[in-house]
C-alpha cells in the first residue's frame, strides 16, 4: 500500500476507535474532535480524487513556461503557485520539484508582469523560511533580484523584487552579505550590519527603496 494512504487509513482507525470509546463524541457538539495534524494531504487528495499540491505546483510551472499558453493563462499559473507556497510545506518541496530553477530564469523574462510575479514567489517562498533562504542563494537569484530592484523600468516589478530581496535577508546572514555585496558603492551602509537586526536590516532595504524609486518609470 502506498505510504500516504497507509497513514491515512492508520489514522482514521484511530479516529474510530477514539470515538467508540467515548460515548459522547458523536453527541456532544462540544465534545472536542480528534486533531487532523500529521495527516498527509496528499493521501487526502488521492483519497478524495483530485491532484496533489505538489502536481498543482508542477503543472503551474509547466504552464507559465510553455510557449503555447497565453499570458493571461500563465499569470493565472503564476498566482496559483504563489499562494500554494505559501504553505511552507509546498515552498519546501519546491526543491525537489526542480523549481527553483525555471522560477530563476522568469526573472529575466521579457514580460514585465512575469518579472514581476517571479519575485513575488521567490518572496514568498523565503518568508521566514531558512532553508528556501539557501536555495534562492544557491541558484544566485541575488543579482538579478538587486538588478530589477533598482533598474527595473517597471515599478511592479521593483516593488517585488525587493519584497523578495527583504524576505531573503532577515535573519539569514550569508544572504545579507550577498545583497551587500551586489548593491553599488553608494548604496552601501557605513557600518557592519547583522541579519537578526530587523531595524538595522529596515534601514538597508529604505535605501534600496528610496534608489528604486529614482529609477526610470
Amino acid at each position: 500500500m502506498d505510504p500516504g494512504m497507509n497513514q491515512l487509513l492508520k489514522w482514521s482507525i484511530e479516529n474510530s476507535e477514539a470515538t467508540r470509546s467515548d460515548p459522547t463524541a458523536s453527541t456532544d457538539p462540544k465534545a472536542e474532535r480528534p486533531s487532523g495534524r500529521g495527516l498527509n494531504q496528499e493521501a487526502i487528495a488521492a483519497l478524495m480524487g483530485g491532484p496533489s499540491d505538489a502536481e498543482l505546483m508542477k503543472e503551474s510551472m509547466s504552464a507559465i513556461q510553455s510557449p503555447d499558453v497565453a499570458l493571461e493563462h500563465k499569470l493565472v499559473a503564476f498566482d496559483n503557485l504563489e499562494q500554494l507556497i505559501e504553505i511552507i510545506d509546498n515552498a519546501n518541496n519546491m526543491e525537489s520539484l526542480g523549481l527553483w530553477t525555471p522560477l530563476k530564469s522568469e526573472l529575466s523574462n521579457e514580460e514585465p508582469e512575469m518579472r514581476r510575479m517571479a519575485a513575488w514567489c521567490l518572496g514568498t517562498a523565503v518568508q521566514n523560511n531558512v532553508k528556501c533562504q539557501e536555495r534562492l542563494l544557491a541558484v544566485n537569484a541575488m543579482p538579478l533580484l538587486v538588478n530589477l530592484a533598482l533598474d527595473d523600468p517597471n515599478d511592479q516589478v521593483r516593488r517585488k523584487a525587493i519584497y523578495a530581496l527583504s524576505s531573503e535577508v532577515r535573519n539569514y546572514d550569508p544572504a545579507l552579505r550577498s545583497l551587500l555585496q551586489n548593491l553599488p558603492e553608494k548604496l552601501q551602509p557605513s557600518g557592519s550590519i547583522n541579519a537578526g537586526d530587523m531595524d538595522e536590516v529596515d534601514k538597508l532595504m529604505d535605501v534600496v527603496k528610496k534608489a528604486s524609486q529614482k529609477s526610470p518609470s
